[in-house]
């Protein structure tokens, strides 16, 4: 693994071939004003790179590179595979993706073509090798971005069908066996040889979607990993290979994707303005955008969880994000806060995208840190200050790992399953594509609520550990809306609570298996004993259900609570109930059990929380903690800690809201942006949407990663 500098890297894309008149200098030394380390170049102009086939300009790049050095600003190499040349388009039509079986999509905007097809794939490895080589030895240069957001179209073509019938031969072996696996006696689509099997267009059949969208994720994966070995036959050993990373593409899984580069990079954009102010009623978006504080956090933790370790953010917001019609330029102290927020969550750059508001093509009113007028503004003050802050700061804040009191599953195979059949519908009664995520940000944001903070996991990064080390590790674990999972992944999850976790488990978790077929076991399949409770009844909801807890739960409910979209009709064989609806039918099942089990503990969700359901019960769950006093005090704050790669404690508290507040230390502390010495019952003062990072003395015994710092 290539070493990244030492502080946090800050800057932005920039591309000085998109401006209409010269303007390099009077850029580059904008940048250096404002702190900035680094810029991310190159990638989006591969017809400026090949203007004809096979006729190269390499050196338009250099004077960038060149002025970027010697102002002490590294450079992040694009490769341009994203977006196609016309001449490419127009020799190689055949290229272009379908989205439909036979249909192109035509040309016009990016990531249009068929990356698997071998015209493309040579055309792309010649103009890599052509950049990279030129390149690789510039001293600017500190890593490559392969590609560029990669996995936004499912392709259709008639080629990548065959090698999608291909790969279910060696999965399967034979006709008979998928037959069987997938129940194609259902509706009759028992095949009789592999000829038969149809084009995924019109296709209905579950196991088949969830086999497709495998496939296509595999694909992006494999042509990103293709593009990293081809750049590392020509990167220096200190050049890290990344690619950027927008996590709602519908061919992307993460942890896969990032298998075969040196470090994650991810692209989080995030409604600003009222978008993120504590306390928030807002709905969760279904946008490529978050909205609400707890989403950004939830886009950071997302990043860190692909590799388990600290990421890069290529792009985030500058100005105005997205088309025309949303203009929504954060208020004072807001971007400030945002790239704070990220790096407390492991973020060890903050790059925004982009540096000059373009003049032409579709982005025209997507805002960079330059107005259109390319003077500098409001937007390039702010962010100015905020690189003054990241030099202070140093080296104590690259690469934190942040702290976790809840630990939750993320299963892109549920969420595909679940795209294509949701059991919830949206408030039209239409299905809910987004199904998965309404359950899992249902618990997420019920953690953020509670004052907690998550780490997310992936099953590769789980199911293969010992269940008791996990417990040990991680003492609160959610699997919430499970529906994908193998037989042994559920009778780990049972283990892990034997070993002493907690398991939290919600709706359709145990219910389907890894084909996505429901389980003949009564659910929640291989955690019914374990849980206490078993249901072969369900229902959706079109109202929410009030939630009360009997007086003797333990659970403590505040007024409001309620269960929301779907009903699990729990039966209690020997667990606890800690809340009941309050329904003439429904009051027949708890809407929250728990049972003690082995040295752990089950505790079963059998609705879609709301907020305050949600929030009582990851506060009733989640362990003590050993610092209690660094604890919200106000509704309007966050606070959350990490750990340094010395081992230093460093500690985040935000105020997202217009009016001030204030929290008192419960513990001595050092502004580590100041230097100044904080007494414990100090009292600090939060301005309106402000941040303090503070810094805690290293105390022998503090704990980083299972080891002692001594």
């Amino acid at each position: 693994m290539p070493t990244l500098p030492g502080r946090v890297l800050f800057g932005a894309a920039y591309y000085h071939e998109y401006q209409p008149s010269p303007r390099l200098e009077k850029d580059l030394d904008l940048m250096r004003e404002a702190r900035f380390s680094v810029i991310r170049v190159g990638e989006s102009v591969w017809s400026t790179w090949e203007p004809e086939d096979g006729v190269f300009a390499l050196e338009w790049l250099r004077p960038v590179l060149d002025g970027a050095h010697e102002r002490g600003i590294s450079v992040i190499l694009g490769t341009p595979t994203y977006a196609v040349p016309p001449w490419l388009a127009r020799l190689h039509p055949e290229i272009n993706a379908e989205r439909r079986t036979g249909q192109p999509m035509g040309w016009g905007i990016r990531q249009e073509m068929d990356f698997t097809h071998p015209a493309f794939l040579f055309h792309a490895e010649r103009v890599i090798r052509r950049i990279v080589a030129h390149y690789a030895d510039h001293p600017a240069v500190i890593g490559y971005q392969v590609d560029n957001e990669p996995g936004i179209e499912i392709f259709h073509n008639r080629a990548v069908f065959q090698r999608f019938v291909d790969q279910l031969r060696r999965v399967y072996g034979s006709v008979d066996e998928i037959n069987e696996r997938w129940g194609l006696t259902y509706w009759s689509h028992r095949l009789s040889t592999w000829a038969d099997l149809w084009t995924p267009d019109a296709n209905g059949q579950p196991q088949y979607d969830l086999a497709w969208r495998r496939f296509q994720a595999g694909l992006t994966s494999d042509f990103i990993g293709w593009q990293a070995d081809v750049v590392r036959e020509y990167a220096r050993e200190d050049q890290f290979v990344t690619t950027c990373i927008a996590y709602s593409r519908p061919t992307v899984r993460d942890d896969h994707l990032t298998a075969r580069l040196d470090v994650t990079a991810g692209n989080p954009y995030y409604r600003m303005q009222d978008g993120l102010a504590l306390p928030s009623t807002e709905p969760t978006s279904d946008s490529w955008a978050s909205t609400g504080t707890w989403a950004l956090y939830a886009a950071a933790d997302r990043m860190f969880a692909s590799r388990q370790e600290p990421f890069l953010v290529t792009e985030t917001d500058a100005q105005a994000i997205g088309p025309a019609w949303i203009n929504e330029p954060a208020y004072d102290g807001q971007w400030r806060q945002a790239a704070w927020a990220l790096v407390s969550r492991g973020a060890r750059m903050i790059e925004y995208w982009h540096w000059h508001t373009l003049h032409h093509g579709t982005e025209t009113y997507w805002g960079g840190i330059l107005p259109h007028s390319g003077a500098p503004g409001r937007v390039y003050r702010e962010l100015a200050a905020l690189g003054a802050e990241f030099e202070k700061a140093g080296e104590l804040v690259a690469g934190l790992e942040p702290d976790a009191d809840v630990t939750m599953l993320y299963s892109a195979d549920t969420k595909w399953a679940l795209e294509h059949a949701p059991m919830l519908h949206g408030p039209d009664g239409g299905p809910d594509r987004r199904a998965y995520h309404a359950v899992f940000d249902a618990f997420y944001r019920g953690a953020f609520d509670a004052g907690l903070q998550t780490r997310i996991v992936h099953p590769s990064q789980l199911f293969g550990r010992d269940p008791a080390e996990v417990a040990a590790e991680r003492p609160l674990l959610v699997a919430a809306g499970l529906l994908v999972a193998a037989e042994d992944e559920l009778r780990w999850l049972e283990r892990y609570a034997a070993a002493g976790g907690h398991l939290l488990l919600g709706i359709r978790t145990g219910y389907g298996d890894e084909e996505v077929r429901a389980r003949q076991e009564t659910k929640p399949a291989f955690l019914t004993e374990a849980a206490g409770v078993w249901y072969d009844e369900f229902s959706t909801l079109s109202d929410p259900l009030p939630v009360l807890a009997p007086d003797a739960s333990p659970l403590r409910l505040p007024g409001g609570a309620r269960g929301t979209r779907w009903v699990d009709g729990l039966t209690v064989a020997d667990g606890e109930v800690l809340a009941l609806y309050e329904h003439p039918h429904f009051c027949r099942w708890p809407a929250v059990t728990t049972r003690a089990h082995g040295a752990g503990r089950v505790t079963y969700v059998g609705t879609v929380p709301d907020q305050a359901l949600a929030a009582a019960v990851l506060a009733w769950c989640a362990p003590p903690r050993e610092e209690e006093g660094w604890r919200p005090a106000a509704d309007s704050q966050t606070v959350t800690a990490a750990t340094a790669p010395n081992g230093a404690r460093v500690r985040f508290l935000h105020n997202w809201s217009w009016l001030p507040s204030t929290f008192r230390l419960p513990t001595p502390c050092r502004d580590a942006l100041t230097g100044a010495p904080l007494p414990a019952e100090s009292e600090l003062e939060l301005g309106p949407w402000d941040v303090r990072v503070l810094r805690d003395a290293l105390r022998a015994g503090e704990r980083r990663g299972g080891a002692a710092v001594t």
